[in-house]
């Protein structure tokens, strides 16, 4: 067997042979390479990109790990069994209850392996709650944990390969974990300190501040990335960059490898135990989505990386895997920055002064409530001949204050004066003295517009959303202004200019792929496994179905299911404590 390698290596053989080959440089990726390799298996990692990292890199790097070990630091009671009445309750049997159990039973199980055998390091969010509190199972927080942060610096030269596609950069210099970005939005007394501690920090960090870099000190997304990146290069595993798979070895019954081109140079990887496919969704393939998302969809609204584009869901195929949950993805609101950037609008729609509009001037949702499902009544409001894609975040001149929309700050901060000029030119924000101009702006009528906003006002005053319900949960809560009572996600919208902000149906990757079993391994069309073939994350059909769990439902199940396929593949779980 060839010597481990490093991504500048070269490797001139045409064969090569492991016990484990996984493709995809991801959360689930990288897990599922370190799980092997800690079981005692050769491990090879390609990724097609020339960066690692994958969506996960752009992420909030949150994992949502139900009865996880480091809750009872906190006081928080959870079981596997109450995680899996609430997973239930919500997929119901669209999804196998086997499979279902499996993430219920054993992402504890993942995470406590992980934070004993790699860098891999995760907080609850005691704030933090599942996103359905009418379901039985639900708990209001610490299912959801947040990644340590990390100095670029213990990668060593690994850090030039690792995606830096993280936008918090535009909001504030400095990176923050969830725990301080949450803190940061009260803006009190509290939080102006934090930050003057965080940009201190940052600032006196005079290696990366004369070399131009952005904030070497990496959170959210990146922190995972970089802990998982660093506990590979730790065990001397193999990672691959510039590396697309570009056809499985089927033989005797079972995929046995690979043919991956290496820079250029076709070289085949046998596998010995077998594949693991981590390559992510569709999100950036327009033909696929044309074929099986909501219309009208684009490949440019996604928040997913530009790799996205379903190459697992094409080598299944060769092999005549099955798929599911195709029309599916991880809904967001998205809106399109003049450079392309497709950014998510996760928590500026939930603060008070605003209100989401379609383009016949008229709300179609609860702006507060979780992302996926603003998306959903979205395309229920487009469906409808509505007009709600795209549709606008409004909000007065009190909100723009106060309060950040999606990643731009507020005027007490950014006055208008010093926003690109692009961003009203290319109709990514609108501006307006009324109402009524405002909705001529966009195209609507003004009339419609500021009736629906005098409608609003009158309730919001008294606290009450009679429409959608606004408010009245403690996830529609948590982003909004606890200094605004008696509803901190309802306020009026009285005072000129009024704005908009555009924004997109999007998501931060799509759910549909590979159908697996419990097991993680790949099943074909006939619902017979595929022998050799696994797959985690959003290569694979979401164990969550159509549905969001929580906060880190994405990442925390792909390195689940990378965990849990390892380990089936491998073969000697039984002599391995997590």
């Amino acid at each position: 067997m060839p010597q481990h390698r490093e991504d500048n290596d070269n490797v001139t053989q045409q064969d090569y042979a492991v016990d484990w080959l996984v493709a995809g440089a991801g959360a689930g990726g990288m897990t599922g390479a370190v799980v092997a390799h800690q079981l005692g298996g050769s491990v090879l990692l390609v990724e097609k990109e020339p960066v690692y990292g994958g969506t996960t890199a752009k992420s909030g790097g949150v994992a949502w790990i139900p009865a996880n070990h480091r809750l009872g630091e906190f006081g928080i009671e959870d079981s596997s069994e109450r995680a899996y009445q609430y997973l239930h309750g919500l997929i119901g049997d669209s999804v196998p209850a086997p499979r279902v159990r499996a993430y219920a039973e054993r992402a504890s199980e993942m995470l406590r392996f992980m934070m004993r055998h790699s860098h891999v390091h995760y907080t609850p969010l005691p704030a933090y709650m599942d996103y359905y509190d009418s379901v039985p199972g639900y708990l209001n927080g610490g299912r959801s944990m947040d990644p340590a942060p990390l100095h670029i610096r213990h990668l060593g030269a690994a850090a030039s390969t690792m995606s830096r596609d993280h936008y918090t950069g535009l909001l504030l210099p400095f990176n923050v974990s969830v725990v301080e970005g949450r803190r940061l939005q009260d803006m009190d007394a509290g939080a102006y300190l934090l930050g003057a501690k965080l940009a201190a920090r940052y600032y006196l960090d005079l290696p990366a501040r004369l070399a131009r870099r952005g904030d070497d000190r990496l959170t959210l997304g990146p922190a995972l990335v970089a802990r998982l990146r660093r506990s590979l290069l730790d065990r001397d595993i193999p990672l691959w960059l510039d590396t697309p798979i570009t056809e499985m070895l089927y033989e005797n019954g079972r995929v046995c490898g690979a043919k991956v081109l290496r820079r250029g140079e076709p070289v085949t990887v046998r596998a010995k135990r077998g594949v693991l496919l981590c390559t992510g969704g569709f999100a950036r393939n327009a033909g696929l989505r044309r074929q099986y998302q909501p219309q009208p969809s684009s490949d440019r609204w996604t928040a997913a990386a530009p790799g996205a584009t379903g190459d697992g869901i094409a080598l299944g195929e060769q092999v005549n895997a099955a798929l599911g949950f195709m029309g599916s993805a991880w809904w967001s609101p998205t809106y399109l920055l003049p450079d392309g950037r497709s950014l998510a609008l996760i928590s500026g729609k939930s603060n008070p002064g605003s209100i989401m509009v379609n383009r016949q001037g008229k709300r179609f949702t609860n702006e507060a409530q979780p992302y996926e499902d603003v998306v959903k009544d979205q395309y229920a409001s487009e469906g409808r001949g509505e007009g709600a894609v795209p549709c606008y975040l409004i909000f007065d001149a009190q909100f723009r204050e106060k309060y950040t929309a999606g990643h731009i700050k507020p005027a007490k901060i950014t006055p208008d004066s010093r926003l690109p000029q692009d961003y009203f030119d290319k109709g990514l924000l609108s501006r307006a003295d009324t109402l009524f101009e405002l909705g001529a702006t966009l195209g609507m009528d003004g009339h419609a517009l500021a009736q629906t906003v005098a409608d609003f006002n009158h309730h919001a005053r008294l606290g009450k959303d009679p429409l959608f319900g606004r408010g009245d949960s403690l996830h529609d809560r948590y982003y909004a202004d606890p200094k605004v009572q008696p509803n901190p996600s309802l306020a009026p919208l009285e005072k000129a200019p009024f704005y908009a902000l555009r924004c997109e149906p999007g998501d931060l990757d799509t759910k549909g792929g590979l159908l697996c079993n419990e097991h993680a391994q790949v099943l074909d069309r006939s619902g017979d496994v595929i022998a050799g073939l696994y797959a985690a994350g959003n290569a694979s059909a979401a164990v969550m179905g159509d549905t969001y769990p929580g906060a880190g439902s994405t990442i925390g199940s792909a390195m689940t299911f990378a965990y849990i396929a390892a380990r089936h593949a491998l073969d000697n779980g039984a002599n391995q404590q997590p």
